[in-house]
């Protein structure tokens, strides 16, 4: 059994398994048991040991442990419009520069307030059956410069389909470099430093093509020995990385708890890019979502203790119109937003003014 095959088998993903490690109340183990049987959940016994098990507002519990609201009904199944941006069956081209393609529907863990609820974890089917038409598109397509491999979590497909994907893509010269979106370094580092031949892999193709981690650290309990370990060796093999994290109610919202985990990744090697405000995804929106101005404020309030390469995040909403900075309150009350990226080029670097209520989390 290879590394990733083992360490996938040993994934808590039942309610009595789950017992075993945070001792739940026999409402709670109900409750949880019900939630899965329509969102499922999934989590190493890795991550599940950063919980303080006698804490029940923990925020790594609430990270990965299903929670009370995810069966309210409110929010939306596709926040981003990622149905009307399909242009090859897993592939999105929303943004002129970059082609996104969901090369796995699997993650070692699920987030609870992941806005791809909808799909993932429902089928083990990869997209590499259509690579070749996805190169087809990408090269006939110059101004894509970049290629985003997400999912569910890009490292998680085995060994073959990782070089699969590598491979196809480096040889397209308009590509300037491959991202590959993935949570692995955080949720189960050893997958990467226990496995040579991914690291080989990596190596390789760093070669050929500039390769840059997206990761996804939310909370400094995330970054761990083994994590920063796994940091090192991606780093190691030549690739970038950077960070995004998404804002998230009892998780770290609160200006200290953000700086910390802000500056900490700076401090090995991890770059903060963008702080995401968290998605209306239904199943998430009321356990997570905090309001645009309240969120505005505690970025204003965090970036005073961050270090300068911390402040370098941009604080966005991924909309359907495209990732929206939110830039901050004005003295009138108003929010001041600037886009960031744009799906439509006439709202390309706009800037617009807009009155926004005390509760309100979305546009």
């Amino acid at each position: 059994m290879g590394v990733l095959n083992r360490l996938l088998s040993e994934c808590i993903r039942d309610v009595d398994q789950l017992n075993g490690y945070l001792r739940l109340e026999p409402e709670e183990a109900e409750r949880i048991g019900e939630i899965s049987e329509r969102y499922p959940f999934c989590v190493p016994p890795y991550y599940l040991g950063l919980i303080d098990p006698d804490d029940p507002d923990d925020p790594v519990r609430k990270i990965c442990i299903p929670g009370p609201q995810e069966l309210s009904g409110t929010g939306m199944e596709d926040t981003s419009g990622e149905g009307d941006n399909t242009v090859i069956r897993g592939m999105q081209h929303k943004y002129r520069q970059t082609a996104l393609i969901l090369t796995t529907n699997q993650c070692s863990m699920y987030c609870r307030f992941c806005f791809r609820k909808r799909m993932v974890g429902y089928s083990e089917h990869e997209t590499a059956e259509h690579i070749h038409q996805m190169a087809e598109y990408v090269g006939q397509h110059t101004e894509i410069n970049n290629v985003l491999l997400s999912g569910g979590d890009a490292l998680i497909n085995s060994n073959e389909v990782i070089r699969m994907y590598l491979d196809t893509f480096s040889q397209i010269p308009s590509l300037d470099f491959i991202r590959i979106g993935t949570r692995t370094p955080v949720v189960l580092p050893m997958r990467i430093y226990e496995d040579e031949e991914l690291l080989e892999i990596l190596k390789e193709y760093n070669q050929k093509k500039q390769i840059l981690i997206v990761t996804h650290f939310n909370h400094p309990h995330e970054i761990t020995e083994q994590a920063k370990k796994a940091v090192q060796v991606l780093m190691g093999c030549g690739c970038v990385l950077r960070n995004q994290t998404v804002l998230l109610k009892g998780v770290n919202d609160d200006p200290k708890t953000l700086a910390v985990l802000l500056n900490q990744l700076v401090s090995i090697g991890v770059i903060p890019y963008y702080v995401f405000q968290c998605r209306p995804a239904r199943g998430a929106l009321d356990e997570f979502q905090i309001p645009i101005r309240r969120g505005a404020a505690i970025l204003d309030e965090a970036r005073k203790l961050m270090n300068g390469q911390a402040k370098s995040i941009h604080y966005c909403m991924s909309h359907v119109t495209g990732k929206i900075e939110i830039l901050g309150v004005m003295e009138d009350g108003k929010v001041l937003f600037k886009y960031h990226q744009a799906k439509y080029e006439k709202d390309s670097s706009r800037i617009f003014l807009q009155e926004i209520a005390e509760d309100q989390c979305w546009l």
